[in-house]
């Protein structure tokens, strides 16, 4: 498809470019300042900002973002990992599938499950299909409910170790916002639905069975006069995959000095101007909120659950590295073996997944118009 052309996805480009230059040189020297006096660099994105000040609504979103909590990432994650590498089609796949649900539930959100059949690929003629689930959550919006963004991640892995970065990394950043949001005195305009995608690993199945079951049902209140949206109109899909490690390209054994976390959209996409849209609200929300690191754009959004989206509504994918030219060209040593382990990754490792969850959350909250009140 021939990639579109305006002036607003041309400035989204020109701003995140700007943004790279920004954050390399400055972050970059004083990484290395800190280094030769032989310390441990208090990262600060805040720093790269130049201390901007914060609008009241800026400030009310901060006070969301700031319940965010380190080491419940870090316990959601664990939990996670016990159950293995989570593969599709397996016994400790569906334990983990009502281990999520059950965490989900306790914090008081009514859930569902997406129902599909799947075939492997390149599999014999004749072949019967096998059937799968994956869970979702929705906090319903308390002015605007027929509209939400939804908010991904996928919980199967793969290559028989505990699939803790491939993708128990989104999906324990996934659940925190969850978490978070779920909190009795916070009220959202719109909705969101929180999505732990299965069958990522063999195609995507379990998002593009949701993406062309739910779709057609998008803002039909059901039933009539109810007030209920079983399936609120997509404003936006925020996929997360693979958020803990970057450490350069050859790897280096400790994380890169210019780590960051990377925004992708698909340019070669029918959405691609809105997907940008969307990406720079989370680039801008990652300056204003994110405590540690950076975030940069790119327009390369590949292999990943926002895909079967791209086309329907405005589509990001928030990552470690970039698919294609750093995770697909072998920068993940972890990717899909044995040593996918909780073990394997250091708090700073943890922290970068972490910055992402305040990115994401810090957008969201904003665009639904999330606000504490008594």
């Amino acid at each position: 498809m021939q990639a579109r052309k305006s002036p607003i996805l041309t400035g989204a480009a020109r701003l995140c470019l700007i943004a790279v230059s920004v954050t390399v040189t400055l972050g970059g020297t004083a990484t290395a300042t800190s280094a030769q006096r032989g310390e441990r660099n208090p990262r600060s994105v805040r720093r790269v900002l130049g201390d901007v000040e914060m609008t009241a609504a800026d400030s009310a979103v901060k006070m969301i973002v700031d319940r965010l909590d380190f080491d419940s990432y870090k316990e959601i994650l664990f939990g996670l990992t016990r159950f293995g590498d989570r593969e599709q089609g397996t016994e400790r796949n569906a334990q983990a599938i009502d281990w999520i649900e059950a965490q989900l539930q306790g914090w008081g959100y009514e859930t569902g499950r997406i129902h599909y059949e799947y075939t492997p690929r390149r599999a014999p003629e004749g072949t019967p299909s096998e059937p799968r689930e994956e869970v979702y959550a929705t906090l319903v919006g308390s002015t605007i409910p027929q509209e939400m963004y939804i908010i991904g991640a996928h919980m199967d892995g793969r290559g028989g170790g505990e699939a803790a970065n491939d993708d128990g990394s989104g999906t324990a950043l996934v659940m925190e916002i969850a978490r978070v949001l779920a909190s009795s005195d916070i009220r959202t305009a719109r909705s969101i639905r929180f999505a732990l995608w299965n069958n990522e690993e063999t195609g995507l199945n379990g998002s593009r069975a949701y993406a062309e079951q739910r779709a057609p049902l998008q803002g039909i209140e059901n039933p009539a006069g109810s007030g209920r949206y079983p399936e609120p109109k997509w404003l936006g899909m925020i996929q997360h995959d693979m958020m803990m490690w970057d450490h350069g390209n050859p790897v280096t054994f400790n994380q890169a000095l210019d780590a960051d976390v990377d925004i992708e959209f698909q340019l070669n996409s029918t959405m691609a101007e809105e997907s940008a849209a969307l990406a720079l609200v989370l680039l801008n929300a990652n300056r204003k909120f994110a405590t540690d690191y950076p975030a940069v754009m790119s327009n390369a959004m590949s292999n990943t659950d926002s895909g079967p989206f791209q086309d329907l509504v405005a589509a990001v994918s928030l990552r470690e590295n970039r698919r294609l030219y750093e995770t697909g060209n072998r920068a993940n040593p972890h990717w899909h073996q044995p040593t996918d382990l909780f073990v394997t990754f250091t708090d700073d490792d943890m922290r970068l997944a972490f910055n992402a969850a305040q990115t994401t959350l810090a957008a969201v909250a904003s665009l639904v118009g999330a606000r504490i009140q008594p």
